[in-house]
């Protein structure tokens, strides 16, 4: 009898239907078993319903002509499909007249913390049985068709035949452990060994930025210590008894969970290998995500996987999609006897093998005739694979993580500027390249070296029992793929296609940054004014030194102070100065409140008056030639579009009179003097750093009605992390290597506002005149 007609006028339960395999699967049994009534197990998500889900699931393409022949997206689901909403964590009640429930869904990543391993791919299938028997009528006796996996044969070697893997892992025991684990790890995660060395490392990297923000940065490494340890811990045990990973040992013992069950209902156990993108149908090529082979075929392409720890003869076993989703619906109208599941291996290295060599050969020869450009560069070089073997691959990899610490250490440490910005940039690269080779080396590795055959007898024999007719409706005999075909002419193309697209948008959107900027302040329109004397609710903060100009702290004070002195005297000063200038700079980085205070110690017998005298005397044509263009006319677009515009500096405040016709509010430095007008050497208050900079602008935008997730600002200083994170427009402007990297992963705003074109400047300003 051929398969529409044994599932004709069936009621059948899917889960999974939003991932890969069961979107796959929700096609073909709507497209090619017209009597068959579905109900789709979906969680909703956020406000979107499940039905609403399922709606935007069958408007993808694939269903187009599904929907086109059924009247629209709402008639299809009015006459064949039901949504019931849920999830494995928390599944409903099941309709009481299902005929079978195909389970496709589950946790499919190699490694997640071993506490959801267990939740999603045992507890989940545990629960989802106990509902199926708790439901009564049909349900109860219901056929279960269960997705698992090839791989949970685990690290044995040979023919895998199938049927249930011998193990003796003790079900009950491990599931109560893994599902424990969350809460001890999140115990040992606050202890103080933990606690302590992350916030060490925090505190090193963003004591300049504030305590504050070191604390928060010490949270955030903390919960990552969380996640990493419940992987670590779950990539350990599975070893241990003999698994490659967390996901095929929960797999497995989701598997002892329907072995119970087979034992009063029929079951069949459906185990796919790697599964990649489709042969025939819904079209070739078609995929949804990345899977397993994809990352690996996209960097080979790129020029970023040198090598890879496979034997060339290690069979690399792949089925694309179709074949499954065909085998399950097969195997879904063959129910077995009671008494043990039926197995089906789903896999192609047993009668049709695709060893590495033959999967590197093939990648190799689709990329030298359809190669990545690398930008102005041209094609990307491809890596020659001698496939020498996991040790010497891991010895490789190590040797570049060294030597990226040490560049990074140096990096780190490097004067600013675009030189250094550049090589950090180029440093991430190669930092997010290798952070990749090691995940996917230590995912793969145990499938690069997996010595396996899986027999796949059951599953022929089911093919072969089709007539004629269903085996071209429903193929999977993996034994007729055409590996050069399949990989160089269907999976390739398709898994390069959209990275293509995005290299061409990315090369085609690539502009100057101040046309990018341009865009940020409105000179039209809402949020803007030209009415003089007007101002809207949004203000631009900007930083002084470094940012609007070429100078630093130390600058500024020998601007002042060598205007003062003489011959001897201003020798005397700039060797005082020279002689503190390394524990300035280790002031700096490890507190920049202590470092203003050490430099603006050296003005005590100034007077006050007088340096405001020599600014308006002798330096306000030095300090606006040191004035970005650029700035100003960022300044000047802001004042245009009716924003508040506001100078926050660490720099004295005789130093900010030039600059006072740009800005509405300015907030700067104050030197405490005695009752003579003399300068103590202290400040008369704390000076704004870090994170009371961020409290300032807040402060200032309550007392002005100001919008700050409209506002913007513009910094140069790790330092001044809080102050960008306080507004919706953050412009990081010629950034410092840690400001630089947390723009990035940001995705804030980065300009390189250009210095004044003119000659380097002397210390004293006095010179200039002279030359």
């Amino acid at each position: 009898m051929d398969i529409a007609l044994r599932l004709d006028g069936k009621h059948v339960l899917l889960t999974g239907v939003t991932g890969f395999v069961g979107e796959a699967l929700l096609q073909l049994v709507l497209d090619e078993v017209p009597g068959l009534r579905l109900t789709l197990l979906v969680r909703p998500k956020g406000t979107t319903s499940a039905e609403a889900r399922i709606a935007a699931l069958l408007k993808k393409p694939i269903f187009s002509e599904l929907v086109e022949r059924a009247g629209g997206v709402e008639a299809l689901m009015a006459s064949r499909v039901t949504a019931l909403e849920g999830d494995l964590a928390d599944v409903p009640p099941l309709p009481d007249d299902l005929d079978a429930l195909v389970h496709c869904a589950g946790d499919v990543s190699f490694d997640p913390p071993v506490d959801e391993g267990f939740r999603t791919n045992v507890v989940g299938t545990r629960d989802l049985l106990g509902r199926m028997a708790e439901a009564g009528g049909a349900t109860a006796t219901a056929h279960y068709v269960h997705i698992s996996t090839a791989y949970v044969a685990g690290r044995r070697r040979g023919v895998v035949e199938e049927g249930p893997v011998t193990h003796g892992a003790d079900l009950e025991a491990e599931l109560a452990w893994g599902l424990a684990q969350r809460q001890s790890v999140e115990h040992r995660s606050r202890t103080a060994a933990v606690l302590e060395k992350e916030r060490r490392k925090a505190e090193k990297a963003h004591s300049r930025a504030g305590l504050l923000t070191a604390a928060r940065a010490t949270e955030e490494a903390r919960k990552e210590w969380v996640k990493r340890e419940l992987v670590r811990l779950g990539t350990e045990r599975a070893r241990s008894l003999g698994w490659t990973d967390c996901y095929t040992f929960t797999k497995a013992l989701g598997e002892r969970v329907v072995e119970e069950h087979a034992k009063r209902r029929p079951c069949s156990i459906v185990r796919p290998s790697i599964i990649e993108s489709a042969l025939v149908r819904p079209h070739p090529g078609w995929i949804e995500g990345f899977k397993m082979a994809e990352p690996l075929i996209l960097a080979y392409g790129r020029g970023e996987l040198p090598e890879f720890p496979a034997a060339a003869d290690t069979i690399v076993d792949i089925v694309p999609v179709d074949h499954v989703v065909a085998a399950i619906v097969a195997v879904l109208a063959h129910p077995p006897e009671i008494g043990a599941p039926a197995y089906f291996h789903v896999s192609s290295g047993y009668r049709n093998p695709l060893t590495f060599r033959n999967l590197y050969n093939n990648v190799r020869q689709y990329f030298d005739k359809h190669p990545f450009i690398a930008s102005e560069r041209g094609a990307v070089r491809l890596p020659d694979w001698r496939f020498p073997g996991a040790q010497t691959v891991e010895r490789l990899l190590s040797t570049s993580e060294r030597a990226h610490k040490v560049a990074d250490y140096v990096i780190g440490h490097a004067p600013r500027g675009d030189r250094t910005r550049d090589l950090a940039r180029k440093l991430d690269q190669q930092g997010r390249r290798l952070e990749f080779l090691r995940r996917y080396l230590d995912l793969y590795r145990e499938y690069a070296q997996a010595e396996l055959r899986y027999d796949d007898g059951h599953t022929l024999a089911l093919f072969q029992a089709l007539s004629a007719e269903d085996q071209v409706r429903f193929a999977f005999d993996t034994a007729v793929v055409d590996w050069a075909v399949y990989l160089q002419d269907i999976h390739c193309p398709a898994v390069t296609a959209p990275i293509r697209k995005l290299d061409e948008r990315r090369l085609a959107s690539k502009r100057p940054d101040r046309s990018k900027l341009k865009a940020l302040v409105p000179t039209t329109g809402e949020g803007a004014s030209t009415e003089p004397g007007r101002r809207s609710n949004i203000a631009a903060y900007f930083d002084m030194d470094g940012t609007l100009l070429s100078s630093n702290v130390i600058e500024g004070f020998l601007w002042l102070r060598l205007q003062e002195l003489s011959g001897l005297d201003r020798l005397a000063q700039l060797g005082r100065v020279a002689s503190k200038v390394p524990s300035m700079v280790q002031a700096e980085r490890r507190d920049r409140s202590d470092f203003l205070r050490t430099v603006y110690r050296e003005y005590a017998g100034a007077r006050l008056d007088e340096l405001e005298a020599i600014v308006d005397g002798h330096l306000t044509t030095h300090v606006l030639t040191r004035l970005s263009p650029d700035a100003v006319r960022r300044i000047r677009e802001h004042r245009k579009a009716g924003h508040r515009t506001v100078l926050i500096t660490g720099a004295v405040s005789p130093l900010t009179r030039p600059l006072a016709p740009l800005f509405d509010d300015i907030e700067a430095a104050e030197l405490a003097v005695d009752d003579r007008g003399r300068c103590t050497g202290h400040l008369a208050r704390s000076p704004l750093v870090g994170e009371s900079r961020a409290a300032w602008i807040e402060d200032h935008a309550r007392e002005h009605g100001i919008d700050l997730a409209a506002s913007f600002a513009y910094a140069d200083s790790h330092s001044d992390l809080p102050l960008l994170a306080t507004v919706g427009n953050p412009v990081a402007v010629r950034p410092d290597v840690s400001l630089f990297r947390h723009a990035r992963r940001s995705h804030w705003t980065i300009v390189d506002w250009a210095s004044p074109d003119t000659a380097a400047r002397p210390l004293n300003p006095a010179l200039e005149t002279l030359a």
